[in-house]
């Protein structure tokens, strides 16, 4: 087997979902029971709307193992998480807030779960990697480092 080419195994083994698209990163996510419920009932609301980000958030929270009731989720991204993330192809570092669309508000670092990069952060756990697609069709790649939730923030 060529060395380039990484076999099923391999991917298990770093987290990440086979048969993800075009060989893009999915690593496994988790979600609270009460964020899974409002992003569904999110997804249901935005179909009519914004169909093609609806469709992508329905497609997260599908592939989500999603926490019982009442657990905590200390260590993944939620719905007002403040996390910070680094851009792999700028190098960049931001901390930003992940929040419904109503209060999003990029000035203040504010990013709405309905956004490809909100639907590519939701779920994470600090080390995950993900790919995403940006509105302009451009392929990203992004590494979550931190996670505060807000109780702790």
């Amino acid at each position: 087997m060529p060395e380039n080419r990484t076999t099923m195994e391999d991917k298990l083994r770093k987290n990440i979902q086979v048969g993800s698209p075009a060989g893009r990163k999915q690593p496994r996510i988790t979600l609270t029971a009460d964020d899974h419920d409002r992003l569904s009932a999110l997804v249901r609301a935005a179909t009519g709307t914004m169909p093609e980000v609806a469709s992508c958030l329905a497609e997260e929270l599908d592939r989500a193992s999603i926490l019982p009731r009442g657990q905590a989720a200390e260590d993944i991204v939620c719905i007002g998480s403040q996390l910070e993330y680094r851009d792999e192809a700028a190098g960049t570092v931001r901390t930003v807030t992940l929040v419904y669309p109503g209060e999003a508000d990029i000035s203040q670092g504010k990013v709405s779960v309905l956004t490809p990069i909100g639907i590519a952060l939701i779920g994470l756990k600090a080390g995950q990697s993900i790919t995403w697609e940006t509105r302009n069709g451009t392929v990203r790649e992004l590494t979550l480092l931190g996670v505060r939730q807000p109780q702790d923030a």
